[in-house]
């Protein structure tokens, strides 16, 4: 049988050999954006199966296998987990040319010694071996995370997130990878719908135990969640962006708009605008004070399809790139912060090539 995974795989010329076998391959790796689940990590979970740690919660397989015609029952449905697998399985042979294909068969050659390509022939013989080996303790969460020299693993968090996995895993001694929290404050930006927002400001106040009845307070508890997440080894902001606002706005307009959303009233366009940039231009602000690194992910387009949004939920693979334009804002906004010399390092992620 010809093996499709090769040392070589990918390595089109002598220079990418050389680099990758004598020099990349031998560095850990620093791993500053991930959406690992903390609690995974932090209690060194033990996955029963091959589904469970390569399909449950993995949406781009989703989206994958509806392309492919797989009922919905085979991805978020009640199926089995080995019904859910070779429904994954019988996917596969069609995913060639897509990245998909090339990470299923490196994942299984890597991790498990597995060399056969997957489909809906050989999926019976790849589930047993792969769940024996799975059992292993070196197939534990934290035992793959050692297994690849990951000496560092940034997880992404909400600031009312009480972070208790992280400072469990930080008071233990012996692990050789490090886990930090990363402050993605998306839903303090989210006032388009006043209802959610509140009741998210509710959670803030909860954990910050700073009443949020005015918008100097609310900067406050945010302030506060930000020098949380510092205390704990953070270091890095988060921020999902379908494009970056620019729209100045002073600070008595966002103590404006925020009363007007605490009382339920649906925020116009031009609103929505200014606050987002009075606060981007905060979080920007708080990220320089402590000398972090802000992370911008642009570009993506939300809950495409309202009916399986309300019948599944978030991030299940109803997203898309979306086609706004994003220059002359995301410079605005840029050089807003640079004029003072509050720019912080910053990583820019576009969706839309």
């Amino acid at each position: 049988m010809k093996t499709f995974i090769t040392d070589h795989f990918l390595l089109q010329s002598d220079l990418a050999r050389e680099l990758y076998h004598h020099h990349a391959s031998q560095e850990p790796i620093l791993d500053y954006h991930c959406h690992l689940p903390p609690q995974e990590v932090a209690e060194d979970k033990q996955f029963r199966n091959l589904y469970e740690i390569w399909l449950a919660g993995d949406h781009y397989k989703w989206r994958a296998m509806r392309a492919n015609g797989i009922s919905e029952k085979y991805c978020t449905g009640d199926a089995s987990d080995y019904e859910k697998f070779c429904a994954w399985a019988r996917t596969v042979p069609k995913t060639v040319r897509n990245p998909l294909y090339h990470w299923t068969h490196l994942e299984l050659k890597r991790f498990f010694g597995i060399d056969e390509l997957l489909d809906e022939s050989t999926a019976p013989r790849i589930w047993e071996e792969a769940n024996e080996k799975l059992a292993s303790p070196e197939m534990s969460a934290r035992g793959i995370l050692q297994k690849n020299r990951v000496k560092v693993v940034c997880t992404t968090d909400d600031p009312v997130d009480l972070l208790e996995h992280h400072q469990k895993l930080r008071s233990e001694t012996g692990s050789s990878t490090k886990m930090y929290p990363t402050f993605r404050p998306d839903k303090a930006l989210a006032i388009e719908s006043p209802e959610a927002f509140n009741e998210w400001v509710s959670a803030l106040e909860t954990v910050s135990g700073i009443r949020c009845e005015t918008f100097d307070r609310f900067l406050d508890a945010l302030r506060q969640r930000h020098d949380f997440f510092h205390s704990l080894g953070g270091r890095l902001s988060d921020h999902g962006l379908e494009r970056c606002s620019f729209e100045p706005c002073t600070l008595e307009e966002a103590a404006q708009i925020y009363k007007s959303v605490q009382g339920g009233e649906v925020p116009d366009e031009i609103s929505v605008e200014k606050y987002k940039t009075f606060l981007m231009v905060f979080f920007g602000r708080l990220d320089a004070a402590k000398g972090w690194t802000k992370q911008l992910h642009l570009g993506a387009q939300r809950n495409n399809n309202t009916r399986m949004f309300r019948s599944v939920g978030p991030d299940t693979g109803f997203d898309s790139i979306n086609d706004l334009p994003q220059a002359c804002t995301l410079a605005g906004y840029l050089d807003l912060l640079d004029q003072t010399d509050e720019l912080p390092k910053t990583i820019l992620y576009n969706l839309n090539p």
